[in-house]
């Protein structure tokens, strides 16, 4: 890594020589911000580690995951077991995760897509609904609440002025299919977003088809001065299969199989595994600016789930009914050139509530019922942060949540009037320290403190073995970093480097019983140190060549995790490597600008291996993985035009894009396909 950090910073400032020397010919690019801490500031000055996805990055990326483009943040490990079948992890919470998101607060706009049970149904979003992201990386419970990964906030497209109507298609291997369409308008104060996409797939493997109808809707009215009131909504109708996990003899026999049948157990063929997952999500936000230095951010929220899920030993549903409110004030100094400082203060309220019953799976027909329960989740917290600067130099953020969880649960069916039981956790208290200095106008260091705070989620509570567990308790755990950022003066160069160490205690972590259910215990604690590094650069910007335009991106992820004390069934895995997560991770994309508006995007993803069981006896190989894409586009007058082929896997390599740890009979892998091509267009009016 020094190496690396040596020739980065090297190539940084050399470039920073040249192109200062010829500025007439560099496009000035606009400074790069972000809103992740409730007002929009420089991200060479922010007092945190935040990686940004912008809508031109994501653009380049394919449309129908969200996993190639979350992975070029460093931190950042997104996996796809199966199309539809998101993990997410930021800075190791994956192990916490045999499926879905947890560990990590998600925000669509300003309004919580993760529910007040700790789960997020990230898989029912479009990937062409997001216009950005901003992932704000380590516990950050100060101002979002429980968390101990991070923060993903997910950016909806903004109002233009001007109306824009957009359509796109996009076909290629495995029977993909991809379709959006959108339309935005503006009628004076009043303005109107609406975009529609269906995706299906029928998948590499075995029970993998999937298909998702996606629509959304974003309504703006201005009013007053410098107010707005905001309606969002969306509606998601996924269906997906799931083949599940293969031995290694299973893979390279035939990789493409489901789960085979077992003498005790039947495959995912015969009991037609799978999810029918429907989602109905809307709220309204209002932006009041009382006074030149007084503002109101307030938003009331909530959501329907149904869900289906027939499994190996167990046909489950699930309804769920989410409502909120999120609202603070921020007050602003009366501004001068030496001090500047904002307060805010606020509160995030919500109630899910569930009913869960799971019956026995007949061969993908619901049988006669296992257990029917309700559970009732609130989690509410209040925060405060003060943010000042000073000489427009140093800036420095305190901040502090004060969470409050708790559930009730009762059992339904079978009657028991004794089942029934209730948790309130103790109130939480989650600071955060942040500082940042600016050297030079071009080059900032940055520390930061806090503290994390993940309570369990309803899924953990109350698990596949049916048996609710009121002795799980919240994971919590400190974090330490620093971290420096350097820029050149146009801004077509950047450079960001942070060390970490995260120290958890009461680890989440799943086990698993013969029956393929599962439960959750508390694991003693864990070590993480790591450390991320991202460079960005437009090595030519306006070329006159054959080459016009050259920019280069790469980020390496480095993560020692390992269990510090971890005991269980009479196994001591304490210092043994966090299971999941590899080594070493270096993304690199390039782009080239061609004559003609022809352009070029190739990127590479190396994994190192991965560990995947606690003890470490079995490790998934490292791999390399290749893709491109080439474009060309045409412009009449407003209308544009883009024409687009890609192949993913360029390599062929054989690998497993989420793999099942600690998985019973050694199923670990879940294979990625090989090979595979996609073309489209795209036209915007």
């Amino acid at each position: 890594m020094k190496q690396i950090f040596t020739a980065l910073t090297t190539l940084a400032f050399g470039l920073t020589a040249a192109q200062a020397q010829n500025t007439d010919t560099a496009k000035v690019l606009k400074q790069v911000t972000i809103k992740g801490y409730l007002s929009e500031q420089p991200v060479l000055s922010a007092p945190a580690s935040v990686g940004v996805v912008s809508s031109a990055q994501l653009q380049l990326q394919p449309s129908a995951s969200f996993v190639p483009a979350l992975n070029t943040v460093p931190g950042v490990r997104a996996e796809e077991r199966s199309p539809g079948s998101y993990r997410l992890s930021v800075r190791g919470s994956l192990l916490r995760s045999p499926f879905g998101v947890r560990n990590i607060k998600v925000y669509y706009d300003e309004i919580p897509l993760t529910d007040a049970g700790g789960n997020t149904y990230l898989n029912a979003l479009d990937f062409n609904s997001i216009h950005n992201m901003e992932i704000l990386k380590g516990p950050d419970g100060s101002l979002f609440g429980a968390n101990t990964g991070g923060v993903v906030l997910l950016n909806s497209s903004p109002q233009t002025d001007a109306g824009v109507i957009s359509a796109g298609v996009n076909a290629g291997s495995y029977g993909l299919f991809h379709q959006n369409a959108g339309v935005q308008q503006q009628w004076g104060n009043y303005g109107l977003s609406v975009n529609q996409a269906y995706q299906s797939y029928g998948g590499y493997r075995q029970n993998s088809y999937m298909y998702r109808h996606f629509v959304n809707t974003t309504n703006r009215y201005k009013y007053g001065n410098g107010n707005e009131v905001k309606a969002l909504a969306f509606y998601s109708d996924l269906n997906y299969q799931t083949p599940g996990g293969l031995n290694q003899a299973q893979m390279e026999a035939d990789p493409r199989s489901a789960r085979q049948p077992t003498a005790t157990l039947p495959g995912a063929l015969q009991q037609k595994v799978g999810i029918r997952q429907k989602m109905y999500f809307g709220g309204l936000v209002n932006n009041w600016q009382i006074n030149e230095r007084l503002k109101n951010v307030a938003a009331v929220f909530g959501n329907h789930v149904d869900f289906a899920n027939p499994f190996i030993t167990n046909y489950e549903f699930r309804n769920e009914d989410t409502y909120g409110l999120r609202t603070y004030f921020e007050l602003n100094s009366v501004k001068k050139p030496d001090f500047d400082w904002k307060l805010d203060l606020g509160v995030e309220w919500q109630q899910t509530n569930s009913t869960i019953a799971n019956y026995d799976n007949n061969g993908g027909t619901r049988g006669d019922v296992q257990a029917t329960d309700r559970l009732n989740t609130n989690q509410h917290f209040i925060f405060t942060r003060y943010a000042a600067t000073l000489f427009e130099r140093f800036n420095i953020e305190a901040a502090v949540s004060l969470n409050y969880f708790k559930y009730r649960f009762k059992n339904i069916d079978p009657a028991n009037e004794a089942n029934f039981s209730e948790r309130d956790f103790d109130a939480q208290l989650m600071p955060r320290l942040a500082l940042s200095y600016l050297i030079t106008n071009n080059f900032s260091w940055r520390a930061s403190v806090s503290r994390g705070y993940s309570s369990p989620t309803n899924l953990e509570v109350r698990p596949s073995n049916n048996v609710v567990n009121t002795n799980l308790n919240a994971q919590t755990g400190w974090n330490y970093e620093s971290g420096f950022r350097l820029r050149n003066n146009d801004e077509s160069t950047f450079l960001d480097v942070s060390a970490f160490y995260f120290r958890m205690q009461n680890t989440i972590v799943p086990r698993r019983l013969e029956n393929e259910t599962e439960y959750y215990v508390n694991a003693g604690g864990t070590n993480q140190p790591g450390a991320e590094l991202y460079f960005s650069s437009w090595l030519l910007r306006k070329g006159t060549g054959f080459v016009k335009g050259l920019q280069f991106n790469t980020s390496y992820t480095f993560s020692k995790y390992s269990f510090r004390s971890y005991s269980t069934a009479g196994a001591d895995f304490s210092g043994n490597r966090l299971t999941g997560i590899p080594r070493n991770v270096v993304v690199s994309n390039v782009q080239l600008l061609l004559p003609q508006s022809v352009s070029l995007f190739v990127q590479h993803n190396f994994t190192d291996r991965i560990p995947l069981n606690d003890g470490n006896t079995v490790y998934a190989p490292k791999y390399n993985l290749l893709q491109a894409r080439v474009g060309w586009q045409y412009r009449i007058g407003k209308t544009r035009l883009e024409v687009f082929a890609a192949a993913d896997n360029l390599l062929n390599q054989k690998y497993s894009l989420g793999n099942d740890l600690n998985a019973i009979g050694n199923r670990y892998y879940n294979p990625a396909p090989l090979r595979n091509y996609n073309a489209g267009l795209n036209v915007a009016l």
